[in-house]
């Protein structure tokens, strides 16, 4: 292990808040336009979350929901399979279910300020999570993972299983989710540093499995030398893995992921998956609905900024034991 890896892997051994306190009792907190009621006595929280046929989605709306219904709230999940079109209406039903909050995972970096500023000047507070918007003091808080940090853990991973030299290919995510350039400049940063390492290939698999899957055929068409894939999530990097079984070239090729999610752990326990990044999004879509109930009761998020990242951490034979719950890695 190069002594550039020993120093990530070890600054993401532990999952904490990068930026922010989360915990009531923090300092200055973070209120917004939308004044709180001052009490709390149920209602309905909406959750929106982007599609939960993706087990990462899927697991952020249940545990919101959970969340919700153990704080006395009444909650349902929508869906807005990444359009701002479909999520304008879910905030439209919010609004007009009498929602007393929101939680949103945007679906689009600019195109979803409009439907935060609809739910804020209908007096309904809106809680982001796993993605941002580009618009600060709208939404009384935004919490993501550390998409950088952990981005760099698994890069240096990948580095440590490729090899300094070869020809490699990434899997891009969704170009209008800012979470996707974050990782993918995350990747760079760390990738070139080994000049040995050529990109021959970069293709948007837009977070999906079976694009993935096909992005990956196309790529060992043009590049069958390819030795290396760095994927901006698991679902990506699962089709990756699925075409080059058909190829016969996965014992040739090295595939990294990112999300923690249950079919990548399984993966990563048989060799056939290097590593994961397991984002925290059962932590954080927990912290969010507990953000939404402190501002319903106080008027205040009881956190000291709107934008909150929390930290991912490596996962890899060595440690995937121990993640026993969806994205919960145990102690």
């Amino acid at each position: 292990m190069n002594r550039k890896l020993a120093t990530v892997l070890a600054a993401g051994a532990g999952l904490t808040l990068v930026l922010s306190g989360c915990s009531s009792d923090s300092g200055a907190s973070s209120s917004g336009s939308s004044a709180g009621t001052g009490s709390s006595e149920g209602g309905l929280i909406s959750i929106i979350v982007n599609d939960p046929a993706n087990p990462y989605w899927q697991t952020e709306g249940d545990v919101a929901k959970s969340e919700a219904e153990s704080l006395g709230y009444t909650a349902n999940v929508g869906a807005s399979k990444g359009d701002t079109n479909t999520e304008s209406t879910l905030i439209d039903t919010a609004i007009t279910n009498k929602s007393v909050a929101i939680i949103l995972d945007p679906a689009n970096a600019d195109g979803s300020v409009g439907a935060v500023k609809k739910a804020d000047a209908a007096g309904i507070p809106v809680i982001l999570v796993n993605a941002e918007i580009n618009e600060t003091g709208l939404a009384k808080a935004q919490l993501v993972s550390n998409n950088a940090q952990g981005a760099a853990l698994g890069a240096q991973q990948w580095v440590a299983d490729v090899g300094d030299t070869g020809n490699y290919a990434e899997l891009f995510g969704s170009p209008s989710d800012n979470n996707a350039q974050t990782r993918s400049n995350g990747y760079a940063t760390v990738i070139s540093q080994y000049p040995g390492l050529v990109e021959v290939a970069n293709q948007v698999g837009n977070w999906d499995r079976t694009q993935g899957h096909d992005k990956m055929q196309s790529i060992l068409q043009a590049n069958p030398d390819v030795t290396g894939v760095i994927s901006g999530n698991d679902e990506m990097a699962l089709g990756a893995i699925a075409a080059l079984k058909e190829a016969g070239k996965l014992d040739q090729v090295k595939v990294g992921g990112f999300d923690g999610s249950p079919d990548a752990i399984d993966a990563v326990k048989a060799g056939e998956l290097q590593y994961t990044v397991l984002q925290p999004v059962a932590t954080f879509a927990a912290e969010a609905v507990k953000q939404a109930d402190s501002f319903l009761r106080t008027g205040e998020t009881g956190a000291s900024e709107e934008k909150q990242a929390f930290d991912c951490i490596l996962i890899t034979k060595d440690n995937a034991d121990k993640v026993t719950e969806p994205f919960t890695l145990s102690e």
